[in-house]
């Protein structure tokens, strides 16, 4: 059954056909198009405009026939259940009236006008590919049906003056009164952060996680890689779920950086193709120079030196300039879509929405420990943020903490860290507490981006504490519990961890406020115990 049927009137040249194709294009709605009606027909007919006029008057007359309605119930019989049908368009009171009459509180009839004038100037400036049409626009009005079609304003349910709105104007009013938008904000949105200082395991989170969305996000740069299992593979630009959730759609938000052969690699492993993942037009491109110029900042800070502060940088100071952005890329322009139009179409089909952010709350460029933070806001609003998401939207904020925070340690650096970390240990201390050898530790322990050496501390409570003010999460994914009992790998349900590790969740529980609902006890396909609720 049809869910709504919408019928557009109005005089020639007022926006009914570019808003009907811009209808069809956003929400792929089932046209039925009376002019097409008339050349079949009638398919000797000359195909001039004032030709289809009378032709269209001569179907009007026979009695007890509405061509119309017969029309839409033929593109009905073949249209899926609770399609949307625009009509463009109808020109007489009883071709409403009887649409409404079979179809009741689903019709919607928007009427669109503009003044003589404008139409007569839209006019001589067209180019119809379905008629010849007449030299000057008041020819037109020797139609009786055409002269009189204003009046069907007047049982109209919107009417829309295009001469005071542009196409797009015109198209999000007649959407919003379609109902495409909703008539409220859901909370369909739920985000993935990092509780520390990055290397949580949050792709391991996201990929066991993705499945469950419609719609995967990413934002933040090349700087943060996330790995994933079956099979293996670090994304640093692409959704972590891209490869494990294959009917997700992807999306790359406006404030993201790339640097383009690191995500063009990651489309073509991955076989996405332009009907899957959105670019914003506005995402940041990283240049070479960019990565030159943060080469410094891999001697003092430990950084990636992936030149994705160099390009948020030049995004602000550059704006005198000519900065390439991702729509201004040959290679991308396929992928380029608004993200704002990707995202309220979501939430016009009530899809769930996973926003995936990047490090970790203790390397916030303005709750970190300045000035060994990265280039942007790793809390949850800074991810909104980047992504062009309301905070209205959220449902649920998963923070990823792991039992041993760390972070990385240049050789090169004559002994310059990455930043400070409270009370550090040797991965020697952490193998003997947990029973897995030192090498094993040390040859997982190396950063997905630059192939570094982890440092490793214990466990900051404080952090913990700082983190959970700052995103409010609502659930808390444990990782890397085998570092606290080797034991722990075996564990397949929450009873089965070890007592300390119990009462060590539990803790995590009081300083966060927010349950512990996933724990990864390794990384393995079956490692995530999952105690949520939802």
């Amino acid at each position: 059954m049809v869910e709504k049927v919408v019928l557009l009137s109005g005089p020639i040249a007022s926006g009914k056909t570019s808003l009907r194709q811009s209808l069809k294009e956003r929400f792929d709605v089932f046209p039925v198009i009376t002019g097409e009606g008339i050349r079949q027909r009638f398919p000797k007919a000359n195909r001039v405009r004032e030709e289809y006029q009378k032709l269209g008057d001569r179907l009007d007359r026979r009695k007890g026939v509405n061509w119309v309605l017969a029309d839409l119930e033929k593109v009905e019989r073949n249209a899926p259940d609770g399609c949307i049908i625009v009509v463009d368009s109808v020109r007489i009171q009883r071709q409403i009236d009887e649409i409404r009459n079979a179809y009741g509180r689903r019709v919607i009839h928007i009427h669109l006008s503009a003044p003589k004038e404008v139409l007569a100037s839209r006019y001589q400036t067209r180019a119809s590919a379905r008629y010849r049409e007449v030299r000057h626009y008041d020819q037109l009005q020797a139609n009786k049906t055409e002269r009189n079609i204003s009046k069907l304003a007047q049982n109209a349910d919107v009417v829309i003056d295009t001469n005071m709105c542009s196409p797009a104007d015109v198209f999000v009013r007649a959407a919003a009164h379609i109902g495409f938008y909703g008539r409220n904000f859901q909370r369909s949105v739920d985000v993935l952060v990092g509780g520390q200082y990055g290397s949580e395991g949050k792709g391991h989170i996201a990929h066991y996680l993705a499945p469950e969305y419609q719609l995967l996000i990413r934002v933040g740069g090349p700087n943060a890689g996330h790995t994933v299992y079956s099979p293996r593979y670090t994304f640093h630009s692409l959704p972590s779920g891209t490869g494990c959730s294959p009917s997700s759609r992807l999306l790359i938000g406006p404030g993201a950086v790339v640097f383009v052969p690191t995500l063009l690699r990651e489309i073509a492993d991955c076989h996405v193709d332009k009907n899957r993942l959105s670019i914003d037009p506005q995402v940041m491109l990283i240049t070479n120079q960019d990565i030159r110029k943060e080469s410094v900042l891999r001697d003092t800070i430990a950084s990636t030196a992936s030149g994705a502060g160099a390009a948020q940088a030049r995004r602000i100071m550059g704006r005198s300039k000519s900065v390439k952005l991702a729509k201004d890329e040959k290679a991308l322009r396929p992928f380029i879509k608004e993200s704002c139009a990707v995202l309220d179409d979501a939430y016009a089909r009530g899809d769930s929405i996973f926003l995936e952010g990047t490090q970790g709350t203790g390397l916030s460029l303005f709750h970190g420990q300045y000035p060994h933070v990265t280039s942007r806001d790793t809390t949850v609003t800074g991810c909104l943020a980047e992504s062009g998401i309301s905070s209205s939207r959220v449902r649920k904020v998963v923070m990823v903490c792991r039992s041993y925070p760390i972070r990385v340690q240049d050789p090169a650096a004559d002994g310059l860290t990455s930043g400070p970390m409270s009370r550090e240990v040797t991965w020697a201390t952490v193998a003997e507490r947990s029973g897995i050898p030192e090498d094993e530790l040390k040859k997982a322990e190396v950063t997905s981006t630059t192939g570094r050496q982890r440092r490793v501390a214990e466990f900051d409570w404080y952090l913990l504490r700082k983190a959970a003010s700052l995103n409010a999460p609502t659930d808390i994914a444990l990782t890397f519990v085998d570092y606290l009992a080797g034991t722990n790998k075996r564990a397949r349900r929450f009873e089965q961890l070890k007592s300390d590790t119990i009462r060590f969740i539990e803790e995590i529980e009081r300083v966060a406020c927010a349950p512990v609902t996933l724990i990864s006890t390794r990384f393995h396909e079956r490692s995530i115990i999952d105690r949520r609720a939802w």
